[in-house]
């Protein structure tokens, strides 16, 4: 199955350009099965040559959806899919560098109908989309616009299917061949490896730990560390001797142990993780106005934060959906530096407290209820999940606002006496990964139930 797209963009600074829109043909080899196209609000400006090269500009997407809104219907129609595209290198990076934004590990297979075809159709004079289909005779409408060039790409990918009669070519273009010959002892480490959600450790011949990973199918990530050509996974590959697994039955505390154990034991393979992942966060303030302000700031365990993010760009993402889930202002919240009224006011979707039409109260009540869906500062609960088996559930504690450890208990358990849950918790450490990766999952994801405790229930 093949993801067959085109994306436009701002322009500008490498890795800082943002999507203008987008457009995808789900492409089974023989015919379009599923497609989607969309505006895109880049939240940034639009360089005036791609204005003209377009004709996209920053009115026509005013109303457009932001990147995160449109982000699980890109994931859904490219899933299992090799990603097509006319140069796929640079509609690559621009689509994983906005998923990076957002945290989300996007990695597909690609192909690049640019290389497919100086291979396949030799001693052309040019090879851009337009002459190239040009020369074909392949219709192309709205040059320079994504549905138009996607379609034009299916159709000049189609052709290239049938010139590739050996299928030699396409099968040694796919950036990542997942088919490669692996060495036996890899081969026989994935058959051991079981398809459930957990912890793996990858060992060297004395022992030592040199790599922990977390995924929902251990086999499959394996296949992939196994099949990577990548320099990291090369020397995983030359030193791996055995691989050791822990099931948790869920994703959330897949997490949480993988995020402490690589702290805990320092992996040579882990570089990137032995230290916080999250360096900005948001906290709040109430300013002289009395007016509850929200504020994206460097990380810092002295201070109170509401929730953590990765990067810079990912808080300020964040910070625009809240914005408009609440109904906030856009000066208060940050986005807008003026002494006037925010950019929301003068459309109308401020009620005006960046000019003090609206009073503290109500717009405080809103900020309220923001805070007590993105904290559980000062609350005391079990979070239940799924176990390792149909018999069991997961327990995570939260404290006085902090995490506790974490548990499994059988279901005749009545897990809220304080005398079982102090012998079912692994205590763990409470910090700012462990607060982002609990916040993040709750807001993101549907666990079975929370239970409210009273405070000092398990002392």
């Amino acid at each position: 199955m093949y993801a067959i797209l085109d994306i436009e963009t701002t322009g500008g600074k490498y890795n800082e350009e943002g999507i203008t829109e987008i457009a995808i043909y789900r492409f089974d080899g023989h015919k379009i099965v599923d497609q989607f196209s969309s505006l895109v609000n880049p939240e940034r400006p639009i360089q005036p040559f791609v204005v003209n090269l377009t004709g996209i500009n920053s009115e026509m997407l005013r109303n457009a959806p932001k990147f995160y809104e449109v982000a699980k219907r890109i994931i859904e129609i490219t899933d299992s899919c090799t990603v097509v595209a006319h140069n796929a290198q640079f509609d690559n990076r621009i689509l994983t560098t906005e998923f990076d934004r957002l945290g989300y590990e996007f990695n597909l297979n690609t192909l690049c109908t640019v290389e497919l075809s100086k291979k396949l159709i030799p001693d052309l004079p040019s090879y851009s989309l337009g002459k190239l289909v040009r020369t074909l005779g392949i219709p192309l409408s709205d040059r320079h616009r994504a549905q138009g060039d996607a379609k034009a790409t299916v159709t000049l990918f189609k052709l290239l299917l049938l010139k590739d009669t050996s299928k030699e070519i396409i099968q040694n273009l796919i950036k990542k061949d997942p088919k490669r010959q692996l060495e036996p002892k890899l081969i026989d480490i994935i058959k051991t490896a079981p398809t459930s959600t957990g912890v793996y450790y990858m060992h060297r011949k004395d022992g030592t730990i040199i790599y922990i990973g977390k995924s929902k199918n251990i086999k499959k990530r394996l296949t992939q560390h196994f099949t990577n050509d990548n320099r990291k996974s090369k020397r995983i590959q030359l030193e791996v001797t055995a691989v050791t697994y822990e099931e948790t039955g869920n994703d959330l505390i897949a997490q949480l142990k993988e995020s402490e154990e690589i702290k805990q034991n320092k992996p040579v393979y882990n570089r990137a993780l032995r230290k916080t992942l999250y360096s900005y966060q948001l906290s709040s303030f109430e300013d002289d106005k009395g007016y509850m302000n929200l504020k994206i700031e460097k990380a810092d365990g002295r201070k109170k934060a509401i929730t953590t993010y990765t990067n810079s760009q990912q808080a300020k993402s964040s910070l625009f959906k809240i914005t408009e889930e609440h109904q906030l202002c856009q000066k208060l919240t940050g986005l807008y530096e003026t002494k006037n009224s925010c950019f929301l006011h003068s459309i109308k979707e401020c009620h005006g407290a960046c000019v003090q039409e609206e009073a503290p109260g109500p717009y405080n009540e809103r900020v309220a209820g923001f805070l007590k869906k993105y904290s559980y500062e000062n609350q005391h609960m079990l979070i239940i999940d799924k176990g390792r088996d149909i018999e069991e559930r997961s327990v995570i504690l939260i404290e006085n606002g902090q995490y506790k450890g974490f548990g499994f208990y059988n279901l005749n358990y009545q897990i809220n006496n304080a005398e079982v849950l102090k012998s079912i918790i692994n205590p763990m450490q409470n910090n700012r990964d462990a607060q982002h990766i609990i916040q993040n999952y709750l807001r993101r994801n549907k666990v079975l139930k929370t239970v409210k405790l009273l405070p000092n229930t398990v002392n």
